[in-house]
């Protein structure tokens, strides 16, 4: 069956091979016609310009006048007469002999004449038929397909038959293969004129190619790996040969036979094995095998072929890296950077500008699909990629493999070469900072079983009771990643400025120089760096920091005056500003540390008075935020063990005072500035960093010099929240001198965060009738006139203060807050006077306490009804009620149920004569008299 399957296969080749033969004389025919019109048209003295050359009514005018002219014409048959039925239309001159000018060139003019102004529109281009899928493309593939399969199967059977000697059979196969491969050559220079552009990519020619090739391919290897013929030597060169002949070939029939070459020569070191392999064999061939693909690929603008290329080479180096018994690193390194060399200059090699159209009025979107769909997107992704990888798997064999940090470094800083030099290259560069970062933090992290002892060295752990085992291990590359960091920034620096004339590909590289060798830096020091003091980082840093400041300044000036968004300013700018914080904690320590980042940015601002850049203000944001970092890492700024125990004057009142100050300074700086986000911005920070001064003061010193060792007290809480209600009051006053939405908004967040602080706080989680806190041997003077007494009255002044400025509801809210305070605390004094300074809540309640807490509220309810009246507060007022109202339900439910004897009827009695009085009270503040000229009613205003 198989043998009749092959012989059919080679018939229908053979048919085919006659059907084209036959369609490619016609065809010749025809074109031999029509070149004897050409050159009888020539001849005659009619200019017949291309279409590129003239316009085309130019060309039609011509055509009129030639088919107008007054000579004598005669006959002339051309396959360009008009339609059949149809008269000439017109007569030109040939050398004496006159010929009928085609009727359809005439009309052609007239109406492309009448048509002229009308745009072209460019006929949709027609779906295939299933017929022609079938006849014409699958029925090619699958008759290469058998074509193989057949000359692989006759040597099958022969074996099996045992019909011919195996090196018969072989040489048969082998001249069968050739046969193949010359039909295709035969077909392709008889066919290819008539269906190149029809059926591309189902060439005969090169289906008959691609089957030729598989059989030698497979002979080759037979021959090897099962007879013995060929030694692995001579195996391994005639397998290349055949995949070289491949892709060499793929120039005359197409991109799919040079896939079958490249997949042969991928394969080719797979199926042939020594004892004793070679590195620089290995990848000495793919080297070859990848420079002929691409050289292919570039004479014929491929994109497929040279992708898969790349993912052979990436594969094939991924594999000897990390599975290879003994592992030599210069092969893959070499093999690497001739990748990037062939993407630099082979294929896509030199693109020029135009292949990146950018017109300035682009809209973003747009821009941003130019710069990531650059020409040749599937090669230069790939062969990033293809870089990007052994570059990570050298990075994590560090430094247990050889010379690994080294080709690490090389593979990464090539690829930024590649990114930098080629505007294409976008996916190179961007990779290139990918592969940077995770290749030092690889370095960085310590390697499965293997810890850092105390000289920076690799030492393998050991299990008690077992012998160690040497592990081969090189000191850590600390140096070179500095020295990878330095080159980073020059490439990246390079890339601003050669890809100036790309805006989207020079932000991209604005954006790698600076942060990519900030990243390095910040690892290295961060893991290998004395943090105490690292001259080594430190004045590197700084280095770094003032040649990113420098950039900035070159690159605004190229800029100029120029309206919009410079990025390379920004990021320039924000990348030397981060290398000098990473200085100052590089050469500095503790306080020194954060008072100098607070500098550094509050001289950011001031600089603004040299250069208006939009970047620098915020550089004080930053600086701001990397120093409320640092206090959350460590609030005592300096360790605790150094903190010195002196109330208020010590370190702290420096590292949260001073940075207070500078941002009110540089908030006041800005006042002028044209930007009101950043000023707002440093407004609220600045009242942030006063809040954080005054509270971790107080801490400090209502704790005994200590932070963290003691749980919050009332006192302390109380301190706290006069310290809130305070700034609330501050930066109201400040938004009323100079308004501005963060004093507005950010007082009423503040007062509103300090009224559930009170809830939370005073009246549950610190209250010392739940806690047994002590209250203090004075009375009055005590915990409670600091806890609730004191809050209480803060409160009220400050709802007073809002009154008119701020929202009502929020007003109402203080106001209501201070009197709940007032209450707690007259509460809280009267279980004090019958209970001393501990009144937690075992103590439960006498029969003459409860009857005071009867009296008192109601002395109370009426103090707050003339306060409401004499400041004219219905909030107030509204507040005496409902202590009246707690009154009145504590009387009949708690007094009559608990009280007895006299304590009752004077309860009772107490509680009707306040009633009427406050009855009267109300009677005589809210009727009016006529003509007095007194409110009708005092509830106007809260």
């Amino acid at each position: 069956m198989l043998e009749i399957l092959s012989l059919v296969a080679i018939g229908l080749a053979l048919y085919t091979l006659n059907a084209s033969r036959n369609s490619a004389q016609k065809l010749g025919e025809e074109v031999m016609r029509l070149k004897g019109e050409v050159e009888a048209l020539k001849a005659s003295g009619v200019a017949l310009p291309s279409p590129e050359a003239e316009p085309i009514a130019e060309t039609l005018e011509t055509v009129r006048e030639a088919a107008t002219d007054e000579r004598a014409p005669a006959d002339f048959t051309s396959p360009w007469t008009a339609k059949s039925g149809e008269a000439d239309a017109g007569r030109a001159i040939f050398g004496g002999e006159t010929s009928a000018v085609p009727t359809e060139a005439v009309a052609a003019s007239e109406t492309a004449e009448e048509g002229a102004a009308a745009p072209a529109v460019t006929p949709a281009k027609p779906k295939e038929s299933f017929e022609s899928r079938i006849g014409a493309r699958w029925a090619v593939w699958v008759g290469g397909i058998a074509l193989a399969l057949g000359g692989i199967f006759m040597v099958k059977y022969s074996i099996e038959a045992g019909l011919l000697s195996p090196a018969v059979r072989l040489s048969l196969a082998a001249a069968f293969g050739l046969v193949l491969m010359a039909a295709g050559e035969f077909v392709r220079r008889r066919t290819q004129p008539l269906i190149a552009n029809a059926f591309q990519n189902a060439m005969i020619p090169g289906v008959l190619t691609a089957a030729g090739a598989i059989t030698l391919f497979a002979v080759t290897y037979v021959s090897y790996e099962f007879y013995f013929y060929f030694g692995p030597v001579t195996a391994f060169v005639l397998l290349a040969a055949v995949s070289f002949a491949t892709i060499g070939l793929s120039l005359l029939h197409g991109q799919a036979l040079a896939g079958l070459g490249l997949l042969a020569s991928m394969l080719t070191p797979a199926l042939v094995a020594t004892q004793e392999p070679s590195a620089w064999g290995l990848f000495g061939f793919l080297i070859v095998a990848w420079l002929a693909t691409f050289a292919a690929a570039r004479i014929r603008r491929w994109q497929v072929v040279p992708a898969l290329a790349n993912a052979g080479m990436a594969l094939w180096s991924v594999l000897y890296l990390s599975q290879a018994s003994t592992v030599d690193v210069v092969p893959a390194l070499v093999a690497l950077l001739v990748l990037a060399l062939g993407h630099g200059l082979i294929w896509p090699g030199a693109v020029k500008a135009e292949d990146l159209p950018q017109p300035a009025d682009a809209k973003s979107s747009d821009a941003l699909d130019r710069l990531l769909a650059p020409p040749a997107v599937a090669v230069s992704l790939t062969g990033a990629l293809a870089m990007t990888f052994p570059a990570l798997v050298l990075a994590s064999a560090v430094p247990t493999l050889a010379h690994a940090d080294y080709a690490f470094v090389i593979i990464t800083l090539a690829l930024a070469v590649l990114g930098a030099l080629r505007g294409w290259a976008v996916y190179a560069a961007i990779l290139s900072g990918i592969a940077v970062l995770m290749g030092t933090a690889s370095i960085a992290a310590v390697p499965g079983g293997i810890f850092l002892d105390g000289i920076g060295t690799l030492a393998p752990p050991t299990l008690e009771g077992t012998t160690p085992v040497a592990v081969v291990a090189g000191p850590l590359p600390v140096n070179l990643l500095l020295v990878l960091a330095v080159l980073y920034a020059a490439i990246g620096l390079a890339g601003v400025r050669l890809r100036s004339a790309l805006p989207g590909f020079a932000a991209v590289w604005s954006v790698l120089a600076p942060a990519v060798p900030f990243a390095v830096l910040s690892i290295s020091f961060f893991t290998f760096g004395n943090l105490s003091f690292d001259a080594k980082h430190g004045l590197l840093a700084l280095v770094l920091g003032l040649v990113f400041f420098a950039a900035a300044e070159a690159f605004s000036r190229e800029q100029g005056e120029e309206e919009g968004l410079f990025l390379p300013q920004w990021t320039l700018s924000a990348g030397g500003f981060a290398f000098l914080v990473l200085a100052l904690h590089a050469l500095t320590d503790g306080l020194v540390t954060t008072l100098g980042i607070i500098l550094l940015g509050t001289i950011a601002v001031f600089a603004t008075r040299l250069r208006r850049w939009p970047v620098l203000p915020w550089l004080m944001a930053g600086a701001a935020a990397v120093v409320a970092g640092r206090i959350a890492w460590e609030p005592t700024i300096v360790g605790a063990a150094n903190l010195s125990k002196t109330p208020v004057f010590n370190q702290l009142l420096a590292g949260y005072g001073i940075p207070a100050v500078l941002l009110a300074v540089s908030a006041f700086e800005l006042r002028r500035w044209p930007g009101e986000r950043i000023r707002n911005l440093l407004q609220a920070l600045a009242s942030l960093f006063l809040l954080l001064t005054a509270a971790i003061l107080v801490r400090h010193g209502m704790n005994g010099g200590v932070l963290d060792s003691s749980v919050p007290t009332l006192g302390e809480q109380a301190t706290y929240t006069l310290l809130v209600i305070g700034a609330s009051a501050i930066m109201m006053s400040l938004d009323l001198k100079s308004p501005s939405p963060v004093f507005r908004y950010g007082s009423m967040v503040v007062g509103g965060l300090s009224v559930l602080s009170v809830l939370s706080a005073h009246f549950i989680g610190l209250n010392p009738y739940f806690t047994g806190e002590l209250l203090g041997k004075w009375p009055v003077l005590d915990l409670l006139l600091v806890g609730y007494l004191l809050p209480g009255i803060a409160y009220g002044g400050l709802a007073w203060y809002a009154r008119g400025r701020r929202p009502m509801p929020y007003v109402i809210m203080l106001a209501l807050s201070g009197v709940a305070l007032v209450f707690a605390w007259v509460t809280l004094s009267v279980r004090r006077y019958w209970h001393g300074e501990g009144i937690a809540d075992w103590k439960g309640f006498l029969q003459s306490e409860t009857y005071t807490y009867s009296v008192v509220w109601l002395l109370l309810g009426v103090l707050l009804l003339a306060v409401g009246s004499k400041f004219d507060s219905k909030s107030i007022r509204l507040a005496s009620a409902g202590l009246v109202l707690i009154a009145v339900v504590k009387v009949f439910l708690i007094d009559m149920a608990n009280l007895e004897g006299i304590l009752r009827a004077l309860s009772f009695i107490g509680l009707g004569a306040v009633l009427i009085g406050i009855g009267l009270f109300y009677q005589k503040i809210l009727s009016g008299k006529s003509g007095t000229g007194e409110k009708p009613e005092l509830n106007a205003q809260a």
